[in-house]
């Protein structure tokens, strides 16, 4: 069998571009191993500078080749369900408690940080934990630590060994990926969120300013494999959609359910806001006007960090600043460089810091303000850890302020890793039923195997480049874009039939049309069907509020790599194998 007389120009393009397609997927079927897939916001392991995508090898010398031996190794530290009673100075709460007592305290144990699901709310004043009186932050931690039981972790990744005490070890990880191949959120589980803007006139540049201050939000909250993405419909209406892989749908609703707006203020009077038009500029990254300035002993197992960062404000905020200070007083009991009433920052209605306000601004149209904030830590590391965080939180929450518009939750899908992974096996055995479905139909009609191996080839040549473009573009493989890929596949199948039949009529007495003129007719009918393909396919870029674009996407791709790439090299080769016949 000569093979130079197959290699074509078409035939050495489809080659390269099959070579391509493979690098572009970069295969590698031996990857063994879990990663780090996402890191508690805030926990203990966030602390030690753990990061996402680091390979794990072992916990406390068990070695980590799968998921299920990350889920055997942590079943060995059950996280423990306790009852807690905190008195404050209002009443007195009990509720249970897992690996955080659900709030953190200052220096003069008032409540900071509350969560949504404890009883307890910011700005309390705590008292007694179980029956025991907490007189300083020193007791506080002593107390909580004896509550929250804590193991002793050692963790080895590819970069470094980590050890630390914790409740539980707040990771989640995944097995070390295979390809370059991106599964969207119906393959790989989380929850998705279509939200509608509300507001008197949507924009395309409102929605990008949209989707900047959410994902920075978001990420304020320590959310994970977030996608943010604009939609729209065919009747023009714009929308949001957000997908955030492994959170739970209440987790998503209660994050994304409200507009979230960032407020100083001084005791009612709210003197600025989050932004660009109250907040100018927020030194961030510069060692002279940010970063942790000093650490202190508190006791023996405490150590306290405290961060300074400048903002600028606009010439209106300074003067409400001034308007709600002139009248404060100087409190001379407690600290005299510090005003009788605190700037307190809230985010959502819910306070995040509360910061003494020095006496030299009483009054003052100052632009230029100090932030400053604690950090604790049972070490002087962890507290300068904790001070850069926080410091870090409260910069992203100035910069973002509040959302530009009011949000609508139009539609919101949960699906579950175990759904997801339930979906990719259903795929993979309807795409091979498929094309064996292909395969006994092409063999009846045709009884030659010079006709079958080819169109079969070209079949999962096709798909290869179509998976090739996916990786290439990053595009995120869900159930539409799989879809898509089974359309063009029943496309190219179709074309591929219209140019064997159109040779093979020179075998039924058509002697007269020579080689050229047949593929000449078979490609004007391809080409018909391409455009109507494309045509079709348009407007479901926008359907369901963008979530079919991936069938979109990959028909699209798929029909042009066929009319471009593999019908041609398909009608160049299957003229030769026939020719003999004629």
């Amino acid at each position: 069998m000569n093979i130079k007389k197959y290699l074509t120009f078409r035939v050495i393009l489809m080659i390269l571009t099959i070579i391509l397609a493979i690098i572009a997927i970069a295969p590698n079927p031996w990857a063994s191993g879990v990663v780090i897939k996402s890191i508690e916001s805030n926990g203990f392991a966030a602390n030690q500078e753990m990061s996402a995508g680091e390979k794990l090898t072992s916990i406390n010398g068990q070695s980590v080749n799968t998921v299920n031996d990350f889920k055997n190794i942590m079943e060995q530290y059950p996280i423990n369900v306790t009852e807690v009673t905190i008195g404050t100075e209002k009443e007195v709460f009990a509720y249970n408690i897992t690996t955080s007592i659900g709030f953190s305290v200052d220096n003069n144990l008032t409540v900071i940080d509350a969560n949504s699901e404890v009883p307890i709310q910011n700005g309390m004043v705590i008292k007694e934990i179980n029956g025991k009186e907490i007189s300083n932050y020193s007791d506080f931690q002593k107390i909580t630590g004896e509550l929250i039981p804590r193991y002793k972790f050692i963790v080895n990744t590819n970069k470094r060994q980590y050890a630390f005490l914790a409740p539980t070890l707040d990771i989640s990880v995944v097995a070390q990926e295979t390809t370059n191949l991106k599964k969207g959120l119906d393959l790989q589980g989380g929850t998705r969120v279509i939200l509608k803007p509300v507001g008197e006139e949507v924009t395309d540049a409102g929605i990008n300013d949209l989707i900047t201050v959410m994902g920075n939000r978001l990420n304020v909250y320590g959310l994970s494999d977030l996608i943010i993405k604009p939609a729209s419909d065919l009747e023009g209406n714009k929308f949001v959609v957000v997908e955030i892989a492994g959170a739970t749908r209440e987790e998503v609703k209660d994050l994304i359910g409200q507009q979230g707006k960032f407020e100083a203020k001084i005791g009612d009077v709210t003197v600025f806001e989050g932004g660009k038009e109250d907040v100018t500029y927020v030194c961030r990254s510069d060692g002279t006007c940010s970063g942790v300035r000093s650490c202190n002993q508190v006791d023996a197992n405490t150590w306290s960090c405290n961060f300074e960062f400048t903002i600028h404000l606009s010439p209106g905020a300074a003067k409400k600043q001034a308007e709600a200070t002139k009248n404060l007083e100087v409190n001379l009991s407690d600290n005299a460089n510090y005003l009788s009433k605190k700037l307190e920052l809230f985010l959502d209605k819910k306070l995040v810091d509360s910061l003494y306000i020095g006496k030299d601004l009483k009054g003052q149209e100052a632009t230029a303000i100090v932030i400053s904030g604690p950090g604790y830590g049972t070490t002087k590391n962890d507290a300068v850890i904790d001070a850069l965080k926080n410091m870090n939180k409260l910069q992203t929450i100035l910069i973002t302020g509040s959302l530009n518009y009011d949000l609508e939750i139009v539609k919101m899908d949960s699906i579950s890793p175990t759904l997801g992974q339930d979906f990719v096996q259903k795929s993979i055995y309807a795409g091979f039923a498929a094309l064996l479905g292909v395969a006994i139909v092409i063999f009846v009609r045709y009884r030659s195997f010079k006709i079958l191996i080819p169109i079969m080839i070209t079949v999962v040549v096709e798909v290869l480049i179509n998976l090739g473009f996916a990786a290439m573009i990053r595009w995120n493989l869900d159930i539409a874009a799989i879809a898509g890929i089974i359309v063009s596949v029943g496309t190219g199948v179709n074309d591929q039939i219209v140019i064997v039949d159109e040779i093979l009529k020179g075998n039924t007495g058509n002697l007269d049309i020579n080689w050229k003129q047949r593929i000449k007719q078979a490609f004007t009918i391809i080409f018909g069907a391409f455009g109507t393909i494309v045509a079709a396919m348009v407007p479901l870029w926008w359907a369901g509020a963008g979530l079919l674009k991936g069938l979109a996407v990959t028909t699209i791709i798929g029909a042009c790599a066929g009319v471009l790439i593999t019908r041609p090299a398909f009608a160049s080769i299957i003229e030769k194998l026939l020719k003999k016949e004629d």
